[in-house]
This record gives C-alpha cells, sequence and structure tokens, in this order.
C-alpha cells in the first residue's frame, strides 16, 4: 500500500534548479535509501517531505494526506540528523521526552514512554547522562529514540552515520534496520556510503544532479545498473566498450576479441558502439569451460584484502579487477603472470548516456 508520494517535485534556488522532476512512492513500512554523491539534492528531497524546504513545484502525500503546504511541526514525521542535535544541557531522558513534552503529553504517559525509547536503543541505564558523556554511537541512538518518541508516522534520517567511525557505523546501521523493522515505520534514510544502502534498504533510489538515475532494490541496482552513473557509483565495475558486430546474436568486438552477450542487442545495429558491465566476483582466471567470454591479460597488481583479494589484469590498454576469494590452498597468481580471464555471456549492457 502506497504511503508516500512524492509527485514531481522540484527546487529551485534563483535560476538554480537542485531538484528536477522528482517522482517517487513508497510503501508503508519500507525502508528506502537516497542514495548519491555530495550535491546531488537527496538531502534537499528529504528536507521538502520534512517541510524544512518548501518545494517550487509539485506535492508531497503521507497516508494519502497532501502535506505540501503544512508547516514541519504539522506533519507528524521524525528527523534524524547527521550532528545528533541533542540539546547539551538536558538530560538523556529530557531529550527523548522533549517532544512529547511540547505535545502537552500527561508525565506519567511521558515517563513510560521514554523508559521503553531507552529499552528500544538499548541503553536503559543512561537516562540520566548528560550528551557530553556519551559516545557519538549513544548520542545518535538519543537522537534516534527522541524522533521516535512522538510516534511519527515517518522516519528521516539524513546521513546519521556518517560522523562515526567505521565498527559503530557499521553495528549503529543494523541497530537502526531491527528498530526499523520492528516498529515497522516508514523510513527515508539519506546517504552517500553504497555499502550502507546496499546493507539496509528494501529499495534505493540513486541520484545525480538533481534527477533519478534508478529506482530499484539493492540486487537490482547492484546487478543490473541501467546507467553509466549508477553502474560506476555503486560498487566497482569494469566497463568493456566495443562496437556490436551482429546485434540479433548478441556479438561484439572489444580489443580485438569476439565477446558473446546474452539476449543480443536489441537496440542496437551492426557497427553501434556498445557498453559491457562486469562486477569484479562475476570474472574468472581460467577457461572458464564451454559457453565463456575470453578476454587475454597479464596480472598488474594483487591487493589483499583480508576474505578477498582484489587482482588487477591489463588487457591491451584496458584494465580489468577481479575479485577471488583467499584460500590458504590456493595463493593468487604474481605480477606479470599471463592469464586468460572469463566471464557468463550474461553480462550487462548499459544504456547510452
Amino acid at each position: 500500500m502506497t504511503f508516500l508520494e512524492i509527485n514531481n517535485i522540484q527546487k529551485s534556488f534563483g535560476d538554480n534548479v537542485v531538484v528536477h522532476d522528482f517522482d517517487f512512492a513508497a510503501q508503508r513500512g519500507e525502508f528506502v535509501s537516497l542514495l548519491g554523491p555530495s550535491g546531488c539534492g537527496k538531502t534537499t528531497v528529504l528536507r521538502m517531505v520534512a517541510g524544512f524546504e518548501r518545494q517550487t513545484a509539485g506535492t508531497v502525500s503521507l497516508d494519502g494526506k497532501d502535506i505540501s503546504q503544512l508547516p514541519a511541526n504539522q506533519r507528524n514525521v521524525g528527523m534524524v540528523f547527521q550532528a545528533y542535535a541533542l540539546f547539551p544541557n538536558m538530560t538523556v531522558a529530557q531529550n527523548i521526552a522533549f517532544g512529547l513534552k511540547i505535545a502537552k503529553r500527561p508525565a506519567d504517559e511521558i515517563a513510560v514512554r521514554v523508559r521503553e525509547m531507552l529499552d528500544l536503543i538499548k541503553l536503559p541505564a543512561l537516562g540520566d547522562r548528560y550528551p557530553f558523556q556519551l559516545s557519538g554511537g549513544q548520542q545518535q541512538r538519543v537522537a534516534l529514540a527522541r524522533a521516535l518518541a512522538v510516534r511519527p508516522k515517518m522516519l528521516l534520517l539524513d546521513e546519521p552515520l556518517s560522523a562515526l567511525d567505521a565498527k559503530i557505523r557499521v553495528a549503529l546501521r543494523d541497530e537502526i534496520r531491527s528498530v526499523q523493522r520492528e516498529l515497522g515505520i516508514t523510513t527515508l534514510f539519506v546517504t552517500h556510503d553504497q555499502e550502507e544502502a546496499l546493507s539496509i534498504s528494501d529499495r534505493i533510489v540513486v541520484m545525480s544532479a538533481g534527477r533519478i538515475e534508478q529506482i530499484g532494490t539493492p540486487f537490482e541496482i547492484y546487478n543490473r545498473p541501467r546507467t553509466r552513473f549508477v553502474a560506476s557509483f555503486v560498487g566497482v565495475l569494469n566497463l568493456l566498450e566495443g562496437r556490436i558486430t551482429d546485434p540479433a546474436s548478441g556479438r561484439i568486438e572489444v580489443d580485438g576479441r569476439e565477446l558473446v552477450v546474452a539476449g543480443g542487442f536489441p537496440k542496437g545495429q551492426t557497427g553501434d558502439a556498445a557498453t559491457l558491465a562486469l562486477r569484479p566476483e562475476a570474472i574468472t582466471i581460467g577457461s572458464g569451460g564451454e559457453g565463456a567470454n575470453h578476454l587475454d591479460g597479464h596480472v598488474e597488481e594483487v591487493g589483499f584484502q583480508g576474505s578477498v583479494v582484489r587482482i588487477r589484469v591489463r588487457c591491451n590498454d584496458r584494465m580489468i579487477s577481479l575479485d577471488s576469494f583467499n584460500s590458504r590452498a590456493a595463493p593468487p597468481p604474481e605480477r606479470g603472470t599471463p592469464v586468460t580471464l572469463s566471464f557468463s555471456h550474461d553480462v550487462q549492457v548499459l544504456e547510452p548516456a
């Protein structure tokens, strides 16, 4: 069931258009990430949903109600900011209770709700502490509890993990997802971290220059990028440019070697340029058996990354990255070793720019 509807919203600052015709709908209980580089407009979209920015055109509806013209304090959404924004002169409990006091809820109801929130964020014994007595991760949990305490219809998160170190960031993102699932609250999450978006989202909206590039599940975004931008921004990707030699049978020439693409090139003609996209884990060293594509080269670099070994192979003037699992029984090839790379005919073809 559609819960959040963003209909062709635009935002301009003077002559500068920062969001172009953003059109999207989220289902009740869905966790959606807005993913893109700095300056792509993702935070502006979030602020328009929250009511902190007024859209230049278009509408925003929540649970069937048009909230486009409502002020932020009447939209019933919870917001968590990158910089925590806790009140330094208030205790943890007082910070969590703030919105409830503004709403003039009874004192006994506030006390019960604060205890519930402290339990939810796994800080039941820290209600009397002040923000400066907490770690960054604990402060962000308190900010999350404060946003949820008023029982908002929707949760908005503006890069809430970017100020934390790597280990805390991973742990807290999992906790946020767990809390979101437990409460079943529709959530819009802004991030520039692709791993973050891929790991916790039901769907991802990839943005560039104020426009939507692609909407899809993490699986779709990673494995089936539709544009060159999505392909290059999300994960490591090898781009193979070539010329179509037989569109019907999916044949394309890359660096003097004929490759085959399953499904052919229904939109291409003989002689057209085309770009293939290959993830590092889709490539193996060796012949690959019957029905595989092949490229020849030599090992240029080997990077040990723990459980994964990243190998870079030079094929003519092209550098190709591939990943293999670390195995104590099979050390990776040494630099300069000639190798044959193989990969399936099921190759992603990128849409022309």
